[in-house]
């Protein structure tokens, strides 16, 4: 009777592995077809014919024509704006990650007062939405004479992407030991030293990922683009003044090199995407 039993449990304990597993494998595949679909449809009529893009049934093989793309980017102020879009996004990745570090080293390594009050307001940055900041935004950029400029932008971008870029860097450092520090300092190294040496080569994937959520905030944010640049504006915000006037393949034509450049930076710093895993679980 206790064999049988036990010859049970296994097998109950074993159909719930079994489902478990589909349970994960189905998941993952729901994400991936979320994530790929929209891109894969993007890419189809990016680089089809107008005729085919508006035809129906439509074909799930491309084209290959890069007619439309073509006439896009060589349509007047697009390349600006990608220029434009590009200078914004690696200046807010500069400053988040030179401000988010340093302030996330800070909350791991050392306590003071009101340090659980910090974390929270760097949260609460998060809490007021964007268009409620638009009109005061506006009013002391032109005060200032930053209305209209890419560092304004990016000022504005930076503050949408710190929060992310102080609790990642955080979490972080948090999780390499200070005994590790200390050992340097008895080595002779100061604590600059000691944090450049020893501390930066193990969190540098987890930088890493951080400048790409800053990148990536700051490559799709459309509305602080579309309310403080007239001439300056970015890709986004140039889309967004000509989407309802371009013709069908034009607009695809628009996503795509929208897209392109945000998954190509993505896919350059992809190994330390990877590595930042094994910093994360320690």
């Amino acid at each position: 009777m206790t064999a049988v039993t036990a010859r049970e449990t296994a097998v109950t304990s074993a159909d719930i592995r079994k489902r478990g597993r589909l349970v994960f494998v189905a998941t993952i595949i729901i994400l991936c077809a979320w994530v790929l679909a929209p891109i894969y449809l993007l890419a189809i009529n990016a680089l089809s014919s107008p005729e085919q893009v508006n035809a129906f049934p439509k074909s799930f093989v491309p084209g290959f024509e890069t007619d439309s793309i073509a006439f896009f980017m060589g349509f007047a102020g697009v390349a600006r704006a990608l220029f434009n879009s590009v200078l914004v996004a690696g200046i807010t990745m500069a400053l988040s990650i030179g401000l988010g570090a340093p302030a996330g080293y800070a909350l791991s390594r050392f306590d003071f007062r009101g340090k659980d009050a910090f974390r929270i307001m760097v949260l609460m940055t998060r809490a007021f939405p964007l268009p409620l900041l638009a009109l005061p935004l506006a009013v002391m950029f032109i005060r200032t004479g930053l209305d209209d400029t890419a560092l304004g932008l990016a000022l504005v971008h930076t503050t949408l992407a710190l929060p992310f870029a102080v609790l990642i860097t955080f979490s972080l450092f948090a999780g390499i030991p200070v005994e590790l520090e200390e050992a340097a300092w008895t080595l002779g190294c100061t604590r600059l030293q000691a944090f450049y040496k020893v501390v930066l080569p193990l969190v540098l994937p987890g930088i890493a990922a951080s400048a790409v959520f800053a990148f990536v905030i700051s490559w799709n944010e459309v509305f602080a683009a579309a309310v403080l640049t007239i001439e300056n504006r970015t890709l986004t915000a140039f889309l967004l003044q000509n989407i309802n006037v371009s013709p069908m393949h034009l607009k695809f034509a628009g996503g795509a090199v929208l897209v392109v450049p945000a998954l190509i930076f993505i896919f350059a710093v992809r190994k330390y995407l990877f590595a930042m895993w094994g910093i994360a679980n320690r």
